[in-house]
């Protein structure tokens, strides 16, 4: 038994860092886009969607591959998905072209989708209900550490290598992954083998497109214009109908719908999901936040912002990597609350920072944003799949994974709002003329470059408070949320006893621990 507790933990090792990569290629790319402009000469638009389309990618791809894997196997599902983003990552580097590198990021975001969801799921079969936080808090400090880690890997890369190097370090990645999956992961899948629910896999990928697209317009033109809204409500219109069609198909025997509502029936996964997407709601206001803060006032390059960011990224390990015991003492609820509770205090802490702001107090903050967000992600997204049958394992990893990936694009939608209403304000531009004052609204970075070339030291001095009052509410904003997902834990997730009591999955774990595959 303790070669088969080992093999697991080795093969967990192998496609954490496979997902390391894919976290990883969401932001490397905001360091490079100035170099690939040059190299590819892609215009602004193009270069907008090298970021856009591999999110949409990513989202679009969740609820497919959760069905693909439950239905002919993960394994597979898993070794293709490491292949294709091999050969992903080996078109963007050698792209001719731009529209020749956005097709390589759409297959990089399918590639990607297809492994996240495959390694959750797997999980879920993997490692019984008293290992599963402990693995569940690796996998979520891999998705989350590679996303302040990209700027920091790709800005080094950049200033010493071909900028190509930003994707060929994923091939050897994907290969080493390749081939601990083949060795160390059995096989599984669900026994009742789903049906291939077509309308239901065109509607949800459709609907979280159009509304992850307006959400990502809406961040760029403000929620108030027709390119966020229309999308965003025909997102909403095509999820509410695929819902629908899903009921339907659930009430009608020998039919199978794509996604099995009878997940919603669990309180853990309903509230462990809910409370997770609040998390990362929380966790990416602080992430969003803080690099242009870095940028604009404290003036370092994208490489020494990715550097600041590190005591965040210590900080989740912590508190992912720990939380397994946390919740073994004090049960899934009460870690959860105090997780998020933690998330709060720190941001509620991170308030008091200025333009004048030193490094030490920034860290000091991060680190307890940090801990607490890790603390509270882990066991929630932990909770909302230990009551998930294997059979199930594959479209709830796919729901839970869908909810996670949405978490960024409406935090820095919304945080992006408040920062930007707040700084456009109070910056002090009525002695400007129109067009320069215009300007300097715009953004930060616009506003201190018009500072600095009229020489005015008085509306450097209003750019920079501004722009810090901004960054002020919308860590405010975040600590409220925190605080909300410390109500909804507290009143709504079930106790960890309680999930222990209905868990499903243990006996096809130990099977599975043993070596065997489920046929």
């Amino acid at each position: 038994m303790t070669g088969a507790v080992t093999r697991r933990w080795w093969a967990l090792g192998a496609m954490v860092l496979a997902v390391l990569t894919v976290t990883l290629d969401i932001t490397v790319l905001t360091v490079a886009l100035p170099t690939l402009a040059g190299a590819l000469k892609a215009s602004e638009s193009q270069l907008q969607w090298f970021v856009t389309a591999y999110t949409l990618a990513l989202v679009a791809g969740m609820l497919p591959a959760g069905l693909i894997g439950d239905r002919y196997g993960r394994r597979g599902l898993l070794v293709g998905a490491l292949i294709l983003f091999a050969a992903g990552s080996l078109g963007c580097a050698y792209a001719p072209s731009p529209d020749v590198f956005l097709a390589a990021r759409v297959v990089l975001g399918l590639a990607g989708a297809a492994l996240i969801v495959t390694v959750l799921s797997l999980l879920t079969v993997l490692f019984s209900e008293a290992e599963r936080p402990r693995a569940v808090g690796i996998w979520g400090a891999a998705n989350f550490v590679g996303l302040p880690l990209g700027p920091i890997i790709g800005g080094w890369l950049l200033t010493n290598f071909w900028w190509g190097w930003i994707f060929l370090m994923n091939v050897p990645v994907a290969l080493l992954a390749l081939v601990a999956v083949l060795v160390l992961v059995p096989n599984s899948r669900s026994a009742e083998r789903p049906g291939i629910d077509l309308l239901g896999v065109l509607l949800s990928s459709a609907g979280l497109v159009a509304l992850m697209y307006g959400v990502v317009e809406a961040g760029s033109n403000g929620w108030g214009s027709a390119s966020a809204i229309v999308p965003a409500v025909v997102g909403l219109v095509v999820l509410a109908g695929f819902v629908f069609w899903e009921r339907w198909l659930s009430a009608r025997p020998g039919l199978q719908p794509l996604m099995d509502l009878r997940l919603f029936r669990s309180r853990s996964f309903t509230w462990g999901t809910i409370c997770t997407a609040f998390g990362v709601f929380a966790l990416f206001g602080v992430m969003f936040a803080l690099p242009q803060y870095f940028q604009a006032i404290l003036r370092v390059n994208p490489q020494g912002s990715g550097f600041r960011l590190l005591p965040l990224v210590a900080g989740l390990i912590v508190g992912t990597v720990s939380a397994d015991r946390v919740a073994g003492r004090l049960g899934t609820k009460l870690t959860v609350a105090i997780g998020f509770a933690v998330t709060a205090a720190g941001c509620f802490i991170g308030m008091g920072m200025t333009a004048t702001s030193g490094d030490g107090f920034m860290a000091a903050w991060t680190v307890v944003v940090g801990a607490g967000a890790g603390l509270g992600f882990a066991t929630a997204a932990s909770a909302a799949l230990v009551e998930i049958s294997a059979d199930r394992s594959g479209v709830a990893s796919a729901l839970l994974q869908a909810v996670i990936k949405l978490g960024p694009a409406f935090g820095a939608s919304i945080l992006g709002s408040v920062l930007n209403s707040t700084y456009q304000a109070q910056v002090q531009v009525a002695s400007l003329p129109p067009t320069l004052a215009a300007t300097v609204k715009v953004s930060v970075f616009s506003g201190l470059a018009v500072a600095q070339k009229l020489g005015s030291s008085a509306l450097l001095a209003s750019v920079r408070t501004s722009f810090v009052a901004g960054v002020d509410d919308a860590v405010r904003l975040t600590a409220g949320v925190a605080v909300a997902a410390v109500l909804l834990a507290l009143l709504l997730l079930p106790s960890h006893r309680r999930v222990a009591a209905t868990s499903e999955p243990a006996p096809l774990a130990t099977r599975v621990a043993a070596g065997e595959s489920e046929r």
